[in-house]
């Protein structure tokens, strides 16, 4: 009869709307599923990454001018982490060097470093995983590190030896042994040093420079 709701059409109408529905979730799940697993296995490992703490690291160096006057300086801007692989990877913000006077700051920013050209010293280098894994709270371990260093266009690779102290479960110290040597022409900042020569009206700075660290890390 006109009016009438075939209950056959309704009963199709139902399993049709319940298949899109099913068919819908499906799909979503399917799209969704392997993105959601991929962010949580990205956020697994780097939640594994040790961290440089900034406010409790130190990379200095020392200048000697006039044959035999020693100043130290530092940088107040440094980043890092440390893989559970034993990839280290450390960046040096050149702009935050810090001689406490802030005329020379300026002029190592924009003569020596050239920031606005090479805004940063970065270093990467591999601990072995071995030596890591095996570290128990209040043990301390040292170890040869060869590091590719990429400074003012150039790069050098140098070796050097760490101290590597674990603090606790989530902190460790990583601090150089001895100052590692970086000579200005290997880094083609031999005329920056000339030019900072003049301008400060000295008879010599010292072409070979003496840098050490102590880096905090953290999970």
């Amino acid at each position: 009869m006109a009016g009438e709701i075939d209950p056959q059409q309704d009963i199709t109408k139902d399993y049709s709307i319940l298949n899109l529905t099913f068919y819908t979730k499906d799909f979503m799940m399917k799209k969704w599923l392997p993105l959601l697993a991929v962010s949580l296995l990205s956020t697994s490992v780097m939640a594994g990454d040790w961290q440089v703490n900034q406010d409790h690291s130190r990379v200095s160096f020392i200048s000697i001018k006039k044959a035999d006057v020693a100043e130290v300086h530092h940088f107040k801007q440094v980043a890092g982490a440390l893989t559970d692989a034993g990839a280290f990877s450390l960046s040096i913000d050149l702009s935050s060097v810090d001689t406490g006077i802030e005329i020379r700051d300026q002029r190592m920013q924009t003569v020596l470093f050239e920031v606005a050209q090479f805004p940063k010293l970065t270093l990467d280098a591999v601990v072995n995983p071995k030596l890591l894994a095996g570290l128990k709270v209040g043990d301390t371990l040292t170890t040869q590190v060869e590091a590719t260093i990429k400074l003012h266009g150039q790069k050098q690779q140098k070796s050097f030896e760490v101290l590597v102290a674990k603090l606790s479960d989530k902190k460790m110290v990583i601090s150089s042994l001895a100052p590692v040597i970086v000579q200005a022409n290997e880094f083609d900042l031999v005329s920056g040093v000339e030019k900072l020569k003049e301008m400060a009206g000295l008879p010599s700075i010292s072409l070979a420079v003496p840098v050490s660290f102590v880096l905090t890390l953290a999970q």
